[in-house]
Parts: structure tokens; C-alpha cells; sequence
């Protein structure tokens, strides 16, 4: 299977499909994405009720950008139904919530070790946390780079292996054995999807750090950006960033579905439908 044609495959979907995609991608990834990227200026100085609505708000949106996330993977199975599709996500939002919230709690436990360390030896965590100035040993800071360091390279692999896990929930209905599932399909070609993952991450870095930076600077001096909290400067910012970030979040579902159906008939499973 070559990775190349898995590219192939998405581009031609997203370039044939765009009319189709884009309702689902405003509503789902722009909108979210350029109303939170005021969200930190907005609470900077707010009152615990506001800071605890924005919050419940971000938690919403994440929900939203899964449901998104779940639809544009049906299209890109279903070529571009996009009435299916959508009803396809809803049905399959509690199993994909549930897959997140299980691999977030994983993430939290791998980097656990990290902050009982640094409290076991007298840091303030909490400091930290809320970024504060604090003070590491060498031994420490040393300790906390390593352990870094080995928990990308862990997570890039665990990456890689799980990478087509909403497209088994989107195809095959599963909830948890989904991750198993996506296990089993991405066996052999682990260093593969990590080439891939990591050039996506430099582009989609290096493009995001474009926008914030280039625009940021022009809107700042047109705007003027040097006013604490919600700017319009800020405003117009975080939506350019948002219509760029919404154009990658777009290309990794349509990729990982496109990918799942590569890996199934390399294996010969054949492409089972979508129940509705």
C-alpha cells in the first residue's frame, strides 16, 4: 500500500466534494475555532462565573468538532452524502466521545509521572500550572526533558497505531474495540503513518505560526493590538487562523478514512457499510 495514493484518493474527495464539505466544516471547525481563539483574552481578568461558562463553552465546542469530525469521515466513505453522512455522526458522537475520553485519560496517566516527581521533591506544581516563576535542579529539569522526549516518541507511535480509530467507529459502529481494531489494520506500517503524521504537523505548525504571526502583526497595526482582553485586532486574527486551521482539520478525517478503506482491502476485508 502506498501513501501516496492514500493522498491521492483524499485530495481527489476534498477538490470534487468542497460544496458538500464546507457547510459541515464552518459549522463544526471555523465557527468554533475563530469564536475560542478569543477565549484567553476573555478570561484573563474575568470572574470565576464567566471563566467557568467559557470553559463549559470550549467543552461544547470539542463536541462539535467531533461530530464534525465523524461526519466529514462518512462522506468521505459515503461520497460526500452529506445527509447521511451527518446523521451517520450523531449516531456515532457517544462512541467517539467515549474513545476521546478514554485516550485523553491514557495521556493524562503517561504524564503523570512528570508533576508527582517535581512535587515529590519540592516543586510547586501548582506555580507551574498557572505560570508562575519556578526553579528546576539540573537533575530535575534533565529528568522532565527525557521523560518529554520519550512520551512523543511513545505518543507518535501510539499515534500512528490508532490512527484510523473514528474511521472503524464511523464504519464498522464500533465503540472501544475500535482502537483494537485500528491496531490490527495499521500493523506493519507504523513508521510509515509516523512519516506521515510528522509532515502534516510541520505543515499545519508552520502555516498556523504564518497566519497568527503575519496576520497578527497587520491586523495589530491597523487595529491596534495593544489593548488588554478582546481586541478587534485579536478578532480578526483568531478568524484567519481558524479558516486556516479549519483546512487541516478537514484533511485528516477525509485522510484516515481514505486510508482505512486502502488498509481494509490490502487485508481483504472488503468495504462494509455504514449502518445508518
Amino acid at each position: 500500500m502506498k501513501m501516496g495514493t492514500v493522498w491521492d484518493r483524499t485530495a481527489e474527495f476534498l477538490t470534487d466534494n468542497i460544496a458538500a464539505i464546507l457547510p459541515v466544516a464552518l459549522l463544526a471547525f471555523f465557527v468554533p475555532a475563530s469564536i475560542e481563539g478569543n477565549f484567553q483574552a476573555a478570561m484573563d481578568g474575568a470572574s470565576p462565573g464567566l471563566i467557568l461558562a467559557l470553559q463549559l463553552i470550549q467543552i461544547a465546542f470539542g463536541a462539535l468538532t467531533v461530530w464534525g469530525t465523524l461526519a466529514v469521515t462518512a462522506m468521505a466513505f459515503d461520497n460526500a452524502d452529506s445527509e447521511n453522512a451527518t446523521k451517520i455522526a450523531g449516531k456515532r458522537l457517544p462512541a467517539a466521545l467515549l474513545v476521546a475520553i478514554v485516550c485523553f485519560a491514557a495521556i493524562l496517566a503517561l504524564l503523570l509521572p512528570i508533576p508527582a516527581v517535581l512535587s515529590a521533591n519540592g516543586v510547586d506544581v501548582v506555580a507551574i500550572a498557572q505560570g508562575r516563576d519556578f526553579e528546576l535542579s539540573t537533575g530535575l529539569a534533565s529528568f522532565v526533558a527525557l521523560y518529554l522526549i520519550a512520551f512523543v516518541i511513545l505518543f507518535l507511535w501510539l499515534g500512528a497505531r490508532l490512527i484510523v480509530t473514528t474511521a472503524v467507529i464511523v464504519r464498522e459502529g464500533r465503540w472501544l474495540s475500535a482502537l483494537s481494531q485500528s491496531w490490527k489494520l495499521t500493523r506493519g506500517l507504523t513508521w510509515r503513518i509516523i512519516g506521515v503524521m510528522i509532515l502534516f504537523v510541520l505543515l499545519a505548525w508552520v502555516s498556523w505560526l504564518a497566519a497568527n504571526t503575519v496576520f497578527g502583526s497587520v491586523f495589530a497595526l491597523i487595529a491596534g493590538g495593544d489593548r488588554a482582553g478582546v481586541n478587534l485586532a485579536g478578532v480578526l486574527t483568531s478568524i484567519v487562523v481558524a479558516a486556516v486551521q479549519t483546512g487541516f482539520t478537514v484533511l485528516i478525517p477525509a485522510f484516515t478514512a481514505k486510508l482505512y478503506l486502502a488498509l481494509t482491502a490490502a487485508m481483504g476485508l472488503g468495504e462494509s457499510p455504514a449502518t445508518a
